[in-house]
């Protein structure tokens, strides 16, 4: 307790008597050189409008210089390591748990802006995306696949390599019986794999084309789902055969599916999901900069600020200071020989 308190207290003393020595310096500074400011400033006696500004320029500075170093010098340093990340990780791990639908109609060519990429591969775009605006080295990432039937493929990695090699064209559809495509197996299968963690620590994102699902039956989340994102992908308006059908994206259904899961829909299939849905979804307040300073930084700006201008101060006081400019001028010089020389022509 006395060594919280004092780390408190000690900047306030060490900026308190920054601030009246230095006050007390100014003020005897300036009662010496008062007698020499017609030498200074010239007739007037008066330094420039901004110059008269600067004795308290200097004890603010001062001050700010005093409360930056001892606040500094009473921090404990920071230190990181990858030890501290994997126990801060272990201690409250946050989740991101990918649903990723694996299913034949999701290697088509129909996705993208241009239409011209398999929606796996835009599936790979989006989800990359999103990755790179996810702080990942707060996040664990999980994966389950599903197709006629769900796997969990990956469990609470911290390496993205592992997830973009899943994204990719792995042929995931034959770990499955061929069969229709049952999103609700692989929404029963999350369920599961989220069960365990913490509440509310889990954001579900679904990624899929479509299916049809029925009317009753939607798999519960655990209390660990804090929000939900369902994706759509492919061509929402033309679809393409496949297994004597025509596959598209089915937005409806898709929608619906995040309507009973409480979530939100987002077509992805020209657009990456907006950076205001990721930070709803994973509760990332959107602080400013300022409010995510600590004392260490105000510190660091303080010490920077101060340094800066007491280290300046003295260079422009001595360019800007004063309009008076004392000595002989090149231009009076050339008036009064002009003058001389008709005097001595009159004279002649």
């Amino acid at each position: 307790m006395v060594s919280v308190e004092l780390e408190a207290v000690a900047p306030l003393i060490a900026a308190g008597a920054a601030l009246v020595f230095t006050a007390g310096a100014e003020v005897v500074h300036a009662r010496r050189t008062a007698r020499l400011a017609s030498l200074a400033f010239g007739p007037d006696m008066r330094p420039a409008a901004w110059a008269r500004t600067a004795p308290m320029l200097r004890v603010a500075a001062m001050t700010a210089l005093a409360w930056s170093l001892v606040t500094l010098l009473n921090l404990e340093p920071r230190r990181w390591s990858a030890g501290d990340h994997h126990a801060t990780l272990a201690k409250d791990p946050q989740h991101v748990l990918l649903v990723l639908d694996v299913s034949p109609s999701m290697r088509l060519v129909d996705a993208g802006p241009d239409k011209k990429r398999s929606r796996m591969q835009r599936a790979r775009e989006v989800m990359e995306s999103f990755f790179d605006r996810v702080p990942l080295e707060e996040y664990r990432v999980s994966v389950v696949a599903f197709y006629n039937g769900a796997k969990p493929v990956v469990v609470d990695t911290t390496d993205l390599e592992v997830v973009r090699n899943i994204l990719g064209d792995l042929p995931m559809h034959f770990a499955f019986p061929a069969g229709k495509t049952k999103l609700f197996d692989g929404l029963e299968e999350a369920a599961k794999v989220a069960k365990p963690w913490n509440p509310r620590s889990t954001t579900l994102v679904v990624v899929s084309d479509g299916d049809t699902v029925p009317a009753t039956g939607m798999p519960k989340m655990p209390e660990s789902v804090r929000s939900v994102i369902v994706i759509g992908i492919g061509d929402p308006l033309v679809g393409k055969f496949i297994d004597g059908r025509n596959s598209r994206q089915d937005v409806p259904m898709l929608r619906q599916v995040a309507a009973r899961l409480g979530g939100t829909f987002h077509n992805g299939n020209e657009s990456h999901v907006a950076s205001s849905l990721i930070g709803d979804a994973l509760g990332i307040e959107d602080e400013s900069v300022w409010e995510k300073l600590t004392r260490r930084e105000y510190a660091l700006i303080a010490c920077a600020l101060s340094a800066l201008v007491l280290a300046l101060l003295p260079l422009l006081l001595n360019l800007f200071g004063t309009r008076w400019r004392p000595g002989t001028h090149a231009t009076r010089n050339r008036g009064r020989m002009r003058v001389d020389s008709s005097v001595a022509a009159g004279a002649s």
